[in-house]
């Protein structure tokens, strides 16, 4: 075999070495990472807790057992997540001092707003909305309002996992002013502050 010919050999071998790889990279997939899980989407749930007069402690005996259901839908811009809420709870009779006696919160309805920041499958939130809350007679007291608008702030936790379902925990202070009730004493308007902590689950679609 001549020079020449050998200079041919060599460089046709150290080519196919050298494409070998290079051919094999483009034939395999391209890797990709998994996509970040989104919060984007409506939702329905259902939640319970305690509706409480007094912090700190929410299970003392003048409050009531708190459960309801929620609907809303969030919309995700990077690791911001925007939302809106409704929700109706019963509150099972939660009770709050007034001039002369007591009344009790029966139901509640809210429509908030929510902010929050995601951190992969867990969601910080704050919120806040109005609420319109159904008060009853309770000792002493003849009558009471009934249903009084007031507003609503609150925080909470939500983690996410798969199939759509998510947990949360959360806090909310509703404050309902001019609630007016009559006992022997007369009649008088309190302010009602009212705690409610509840845990929940959704599912998003």
């Amino acid at each position: 075999m001549s020079s020449q010919a050998k200079i041919f050999l060599t460089a046709g071998v150290l080519g196919i070495c050298l494409l070998g790889p290079a051919m094999a990279a483009d034939l395999s997939p391209p890797y990709n990472d998994p996509p970040a899980f989104q919060w984007s989407g409506a939702y329905v749930g259902v939640h319970g807790g305690t509706a409480f007069t007094r912090m700190p402690n929410p299970f003392a005996d003048r409050n009531g057992f708190a459960g309801g259901v929620q609907a809303g839908y969030n919309q995700q811009m990077g690791p911001a997540v925007l939302g809106a809420e409704i929700e109706g709870s019963y509150l099972g009779g939660a009770e709050h001092d007034v001039q002369g006696g007591k009344i009790k919160e029966k139901w509640r309805g809210a429509a908030k707003a929510k902010a929050g920041v995601s951190f992969d499958q867990t969601l910080l939130f704050g919120t806040g909305g109005v609420a319109l809350t159904k008060f009853d007679k309770g000792d002493n007291v003849s009558s009471a309002d009934g249903w009084k608008v007031g507003y609503l702030l609150g925080a909470g936790i939500e983690q996410g996992f798969a199939g759509g379902l998510s947990a949360k925990v959360e806090y909310d202070y509703v404050r309902t002013p001019g609630v007016e009730t009559t006992s022997v004493l007369g009649t008088s308007k309190t302010t009602i502050g009212n705690h409610e902590l509840k845990a929940g689950i959704n599912y998003r679609f």
